[in-house]
């Protein structure tokens, strides 16, 4: 058996056709890829939309419970003075207190030892 090679004729329509119809092809298949990778990389964007809607609203919370907690801060400093005391200034007052104590002692013992020298003798 001899083995009797066949030649194929291709014209220059049908390869620019050929061609043509590859183009195509690829083009679809590229669309089609581009399409898909736009849908899911919307999806990706809607779940980061609803994450970030999340956060804000935790944000929201968060502010208002520091503006709380500032306005009982700035209430416990208005409140302060007059509650409390200074250890100085108990200090002070108390060193007074017992200063005029000291002088009433005195006076009353002064008035004790007059008492007792003009008293008649029995």
């Amino acid at each position: 058996m001899s083995a009797n090679p066949t030649m194929v004729q291709v014209e220059l329509w049908q390869l620019v056709l050929l061609l043509v119809t590859f183009l195509g092809a690829c083009g679809g298949v590229g669309k089609l890829l581009l399409a898909q990778t736009q849908r899911h990389i919307e999806g990706q964007l809607g779940a980061l939309s609803e994450r970030l809607k999340a956060i804000e609203g935790a944000n929201e919370r968060d502010a208002g419970q520091w503006q709380r907690v500032e306005r009982e801060l700035m209430k416990l400093q208005a409140d302060l003075p007059v509650h409390y005391v200074r250890r100085e200034d108990y200090i002070r007052g108390q060193s007074v207190i017992e200063a005029k104590l000291d002088g009433l002692a005195l006076r009353i013992e002064n008035v004790q030892l007059r008492g007792a020298r003009h008293a008649p003798d029995r």
